[in-house]
């Protein structure tokens, strides 16, 4: 007799980002079973006994404290374990060390399920991803990251807010790098079904203001609180929900590209399908001229960071 299915998602990493991804997807009922993850075992019992606290008001089987190989037979794998760019540190100095420790990550699960999902939360998202691709063992499409769903989202928020329209009525997306290079491709953008175009209200001004805005966000932020997790915590439920429930969301995640709007071979954000096996198809967007050449731009500064690692 078979068993009844459950879905099983790991979260490694039990900082910030990790452990609200953890609450997050229990809140949103999307798992029957939860694996949190951490080096420091201590801060991963202790955020697994406050989550816990919480499972009577939900419908999630339960979180339990993990260890690396617990997760080789997971649906999911999230990764939101890596350490932040300290004052002084170069960039690539960072990426050299959270390489590391996504070798260490993938050393210790050991060999994992052929359908398993891993998706990619640390920073640089861009340049994780395209490492885990090739650490993993996994085909491209089964491993991606969280790219610019966050960034779109709070471009989603700043529409909203200047035209004073509730956030799910917009709709766009930041493309290229989750940085400073990234960029609203303003032809992608609708609110209520009428392009940004023929909207007045979005001059030119305020089309900059927004950017601008958008790509600050996280500095904002960071600058007040030290820290951002309850916005990707939510991109994370949402991208797993996806994955879970074959929903074939359209998201701009991050993905290895080719021949898409002239960029090939490196991982950007950039729309695709989500669903049960991963990313089923990119979604094929035009963009404008400008737009393009702006994500070329990016592409480059991602693509000469990748061959100064390789």
């Amino acid at each position: 007799m078979s068993k009844f299915p459950t879905h099983k998602i790991a979260i490694i990493g039990a900082g910030a980002v990790g452990a609200t991804s953890a609450y997050a997807a229990a809140i949103r009922n999307i798992a029957a079973q939860i694996l949190l993850i951490d080096v420091n075992e201590k801060k991963e019992e202790g955020e697994v006994m406050d989550i816990r606290d919480g499972l009577c008001f939900t419908e999630t089987g339960g979180i339990i404290g993990a260890n690396y190989p617990d997760a080789a037979d997971a649906d999911v794998i999230i990764i939101t374990a890596g350490l932040p760019q300290k004052p002084g540190e170069t960039r690539l100095d960072l990426i050299t060390k959270n390489k590391k420790i996504l070798e260490e990550i993938f050393a210790g699960i050991g060999k994992l399920r052929d359908d398993t999902i891993v998706v990619i939360v640390a920073n640089p998202v861009d340049i994780l991803t395209y490492l885990a691709q090739k650490i993993s063992g996994l085909p491209e499409h089964q491993v991606f990251g969280t790219g610019t769903t966050l960034d779109s989202a709070r471009l989603q928020i700043a529409i909203s807010q200047a035209l004073e329209v509730y956030p799910q009525s917009v709709q766009g997306f930041v493309l290229g790098e989750h940085g400073d290079s990234e960029f609203v491709a303003w032809s992608t953008v609708t609110v209520g079904g009428i392009p940004a175009s023929d909207i007045k209200a979005l001059s030119p001004a305020l089309k900059k203001k927004i950017e601008e805005q958008v790509r600050n966000k996280a500095y904002e932020i960071i600058s007040r609180k030290g820290a951002t997790f309850y916005g990707i915590a939510l991109v994370v439920a949402d991208i797993i929900e996806s994955i879970l429930f074959d929903q074939k969301k359209i998201l701009p995640i991050t993905t290895h590209l080719v021949r898409c709007n002239g960029v090939s071979g490196v991982c950007l954000g950039s729309p695709a399908i989500i669903g049960r096996h991963g990313i089923l198809g990119h979604w094929p967007v035009k963009l404008h001229s400008d737009e393009s050449k702006r994500f070329q731009n990016s592409a480059k500064i991602i693509g000469k960071i990748i061959k100064s690692i390789e």
